[in-house]
């Protein structure tokens, strides 16, 4: 399934919900399935009913049913197959149950994930990684093949597809990071390797935007990142349950075009640390909770620093994974 947050504008403003892909461009709202299930069974107060048996929001959603996520969305389907076959296509008071984004120019994709309990980025390709290094004039550090080290970043910058990415006012080189993301859909801690897969919700696509020059003051000094990072973050446009994969973690391939121009090109399977090592290594002796976001780090040749190009403000930027689609942005701008 391929799970979304779509954002509807109305006379009274913009309202995000939650919605599930039946088709490449059909979007079904989980939370209205229901309430026209609950009018259809005679329930007092159906709307209020469907709020509280499925949330609107993903992150509601998720928090509520955990291990049975997927098993709700997958009945919600069957309920709007059967809808379909009987010709109801709205609730009581006029809402439609699903929508087809080719002819509704009122609704569009945000960020999937409208509420990230903590977010934390791995540095896991050692195609990207060498590089850096080589860059620096030095070797990987014995400690990266020991432990698979990651950052905590702030959860407030993150942003979805056909948004404008910031140029802050204190960068000159501004950079894209071609990654692989995971949502964590299960509360835990001391999570076995044989068992972290079970914790995934599902996956997306990652691009988190760096700020070079400030980034590297930063880390000059051991600490960081920070004001190189912590401005913006783009995940989308959906996310894929990872049910699709039956236990296994994918192996996608990944590309980064700029202007229509191919810059970068690996698979999420490059990685030297699995998600099962990720996940049980950041659950020691710490909780990970659903809503959870985690980034793999940059494929290799997945960043302008890596090749040596750079984005400029007015450039369109595509990263795409197969099987979830493609996260296009436009470069802002800088601030004065």
């Amino acid at each position: 399934m391929k799970v979304c947050t779509y954002i509807r504008q109305t006379p009274l403003g913009q309202f995000k919900r939650l919605g599930v892909f039946f088709n490449e461009t059909t979007i079904i709202d989980v939370n209205l399935i229901w309430q026209k299930q609950f009018e259809l069974d005679g329930v007092f107060n159906a709307k209020e009913k469907a709020i509280d048996a499925t949330p609107y929001l993903l992150s509601s959603f998720l928090k509520k049913y955990q291990e049975a996520s997927f098993e709700v969305l997958d009945e919600t389907i069957d309920a709007f197959k059967e809808f379909s076959k009987e010709g109801i296509l709205k609730t009581n008071d006029g809402a439609d149950l699903s929508f087809d984004l080719r002819d509704d120019d009122q609704v569009k994709l945000g960020c999937p994930i409208d509420k990230i309990n903590c977010y934390r980025d791995f540095y896991a390709h050692e195609k990207h990684v060498a590089k850096g290094f080589e860059k620096r004039g030095e070797p990987i550090p014995e400690a990266w093949y020991e432990i698979p080290a990651y950052y905590k970043g702030p959860t407030t910058g993150f942003m979805g597809a056909e948004e404008i990415i910031p140029w802050p006012s204190y960068t000159k080189k501004l950079d894209y990071e071609l990654e692989f993301g995971v949502l964590i859909g299960k509360d835990g801690i001391n999570i076995k390797e044989e068992n972290a897969l079970d914790h995934i919700f599902g996956y997306t696509i990652f691009n988190d935007i760096s700020a070079r020059d400030i980034q590297k003051k930063e880390m000059a000094v051991r600490l960081g990142p920070a004001k190189g990072k912590d401005f913006c973050s783009i995940v989308g446009p959906v996310i894929i349950t990872a049910d699709e994969f039956k236990g296994v973690e994918p192996n996608l391939l990944m590309t980064a075009t700029i202007n229509g121009e191919e810059w970068s090109r690996g698979y999420t399977g490059d990685s030297h640390y699995s998600w099962a090592q990720m996940i049980a290594h950041a659950s020691k002796e710490e909780w990970l909770l659903t809503t959870d976001f985690m980034g793999s780090g940059t494929v290799g040749t997945g960043c302008g620093l890596e090749i040596d190009k750079w984005i400029q403000p007015g450039d369109t930027i595509e990263l795409e994974i197969e099987r979830i689609g493609k996260l296009k942005n436009l470069i802002g701008t800088p601030n004065a």
